[in-house]
């Protein structure tokens, strides 16, 4: 029973980094144009020939 008073705080620490970690990457742009970067590695020696 005294476990769950560290693995609920820590459970809160994991979820508020995961959030932080989402709006992390938002604002940074990494899912703006999600089809483009994934044809990009298809189609990346056509543009070297």
């Amino acid at each position: 029973m005294a476990i769950i008073i560290l693995l609920i705080p820590l459970a809160l620490l994991f979820l508020a980094l995961a959030i932080w970690a989402l709006f992390w990457a938002i604002r940074r742009g990494q899912f703006e144009d999600l089809d483009h970067e994934a044809w990009r590695i298809v189609f990346e020696d056509r543009d070297h020939d």
